[in-house]
């Protein structure tokens, strides 16, 4: 999502969702700093891996950008929570693993990035309710 949120942000129309994108790619940054700190915590190397739901989800995105606005908006958005709520399953799952092997600082970690994925969830729905959707309604 570091490469992908930029190219995001380029193709969408809406100050809002571009903000959006922009805090998120911060976030993300830090997500990955903390994933590391995990792995400190748990012993590991971290390896890179790459998620074929992520990537089904950023290809999908990629078709979606080259469409037009508003609807372009409305389509980025849907791909923005679709990637949102793998990541809330992901981070939900491996901070319960770290809870029920007694690794209590890197559930912390992951519970702090976990909140903050829902957050960035509940955001883009407002962002979604409140302006995208409309605009793409209005044009429809």
């Amino acid at each position: 999502m570091v490469a992908t949120l930029p190219k995001m942000n380029e193709a969408a129309q809406s100050k809002q969702l571009k903000d959006a994108f922009i805090k998120h790619l911060a976030e993300t940054k830090v997500h990955v700093e903390r994933l590391e700190e995990v792995f400190k915590i748990i012993g590991k190397k971290p390896e890179q891996k790459t998620c074929d739901a992520i990537m089904g989800i950023v290809k999908e995105g990629s078709e979606i950008m080259e469409g037009r606005p508003p609807a372009l908006d409305a389509g980025l958005l849907a791909a923005a929570q679709a990637v949102e709520h793998c990541e809330m399953s992901r981070y939900g799952t491996l901070r319960t693993w770290a809870l029920e092997l007694g690794m209590k600082d890197a559930a912390k970690l992951l519970q702090t990035t976990l909140d903050e994925e829902q957050a960035t969830d509940i955001a883009l729905t407002s962002i979604a309710t409140k302006v995208v959707n409309q605009n793409a309604e209005k044009a429809a």
